[in-house]
């Protein structure tokens, strides 16, 4: 599971970033692999939120806990140092 969490904060990262279009999420991080299912536990853990946006389609954003799951990532790896 320290893989998925790894992968998992690595999706959070890129989406903070900037909404992304569904299926650009889609293609970068949907896998078949039951090993890795990162895509389906940031959606089970409600770290991402799916929106529709008028004129753009279905947009994949970070969520206030994935933000806050984001923090306590960062927080801690500073105090790594």
């Amino acid at each position: 599971m320290e893989n998925v969490d790894s992968l998992l904060l690595d999706l959070l990262e890129w989406l903070a970033t900037k909404a992304r279009p569904y299926e650009e999420v889609m293609d970068a991080w949907r896998t078949s692999c039951p090993r890795l299912p990162v895509w389906e536990e940031a959606n089970d853990r409600g770290y991402v939120n799916q929106l529709y946006v008028m004129g753009t389609g279905r947009q994949v954003a970070i969520s206030a806990s994935g933000a806050l799951r984001l923090q306590k990532s960062r927080s801690r790896d500073l105090t790594n140092f």
